[in-house]
């Protein structure tokens, strides 16, 4: 699964990038060529056609509400929810998709 690349611009300048089922979008068009963060990206789509999309969403709102309870701040919320720690722990691994398990983001809760 590659997702299909959408430059938007529209973006804030702290997104690089956002998997939103089927599609990546992207801030700028140089980023087509960052393969460790399409790679980041495409983790996110497999987590979300894993799931059927619509309960992704709604785990990864969950998750993100119980971390920010935890932590009380945004940044250290986001970065440990299950789906981020998956894809930020794989994203330099290029051939991880290839032989990732399914729902192996489960192993990071």
């Amino acid at each position: 699964m590659t997702g299909w690349l959408v430059t938007a611009r529209f973006l804030k300048p702290n997104i690089n990038a956002m998997a939103l089922f089927p599609f990546i979008l992207i801030r700028e068009d140089a980023m087509r060529n960052d393969k460790v963060l399409l790679n980041h990206e495409r983790i996110h789509l497999r987590q979300q056609a894993e799931l059927l999309v619509l309960p992704f969403y709604i785990l990864y709102l969950l998750n993100y509400l119980l971390s920010l309870a935890r932590y009380r701040r945004h940044y250290p919320a986001y970065r440990n929810i299950s789906f981020e720690r998956e894809a930020y722990d794989k994203e330099a691994d290029l051939h991880y998709l290839g032989r990732r398990r399914w729902y192996n983001w489960l192993a990071y809760l």
